[in-house]
């Protein structure tokens, strides 16, 4: 049976009508930047919940959690609505192995998002054990429209701290955008605008591709990895890519 701990809402920081950033006060305890726990509400003896990668780190004092809201959903929506001083329950046991403890040596850590998948790299880009480990850290986001593209002034800060070692690939794919790539990113990687755009090549040697976001990226990038010779990563068995899928 799931452990539950009660928390409050800090703030909801809405970026539009369907994205949101949830601040949440919580006493979690220990794990991971890249990890994730389930956030709900109480509706009776039951707990009503799904999980949300935290874009967080363990040394920031509150969770955040950024996600979309889903039409009909059953959670979503109400999450969407809570207000300063609302309670909610979180999991007591962050889970998910998007983390860097996890990844084996390479030169090159890769980090791929759609979506609102962009929340654990955030985190782990905020934390020292990613610039410690790797020479050049590359983060491609990949949105349908410019607007959804959040957390701009924030992932600036990781060029103007760490320079050449911190390359920002902004992809949107539903409309022209300055300074972003038009393409899903399976088809960036095919034609080579991806790594182009990087200055660098994904392969076997030095690279480590980590996928968090929608299934069908997922699944594609990794067919297009496989392709490369490059295999997804297993504790026993230490591969090039590492995914996180909650559905």
């Amino acid at each position: 049976m799931a452990s539950w701990l009660d928390g409050k809402v800090v703030e909801n920081r809405r970026l539009n009508d369907y994205l949101t950033a949830l601040i949440v006060d919580v006493d979690l305890g220990g794990y991971e930047a890249g990890q994730f726990v389930r956030i709900g509400l109480r509706d009776g003896d039951e707990v009503l919940a799904r999980p949300y990668s935290l874009v967080n780190t363990p040394q920031e004092p509150h969770l955040e959690v950024y996600f979309n809201i889903v039409e009909d959903g059953p959670l979503s929506p109400r999450l969407f609505d809570l207000r300063a001083g609302d309670d909610v329950v979180v999991s007591s046991n962050p889970s998910g192995f998007l983390t860097v403890s996890e990844v084996p040596d390479c030169k090159h850590l890769w980090m791929i998002a759609t979506g609102t998948g962009i929340g654990p790299f955030l985190a782990i880009l905020k934390s020292e054990p990613a610039w410690q480990r790797f020479e050049k850290v590359i983060l491609c986001y990949s949105v349908s429209y410019g607007v959804e593209l959040a957390y701009q002034e924030l992932i600036a800060g990781f060029g103007a701290e760490h320079g050449d070692r911190f390359h920002f690939v902004p992809v949107v794919t539903r409309e022209p955008h300055p300074s972003a790539l038009g393409k899903r990113v399976p088809l960036l990687m095919q034609d080579g605008s991806l790594e182009q755009h990087a200055g660098l090549s994904i392969n076997a040697d030095d690279s480590h591709v980590m996928m968090c976001g929608s299934s069908n990226m997922i699944t594609d990038v990794s067919t297009e990895l496989v392709s490369r010779e490059m295999k997804k990563h297993r504790r026993r068995d230490p591969g090039h890519f590492t995914t996180e899928k909650y559905h």
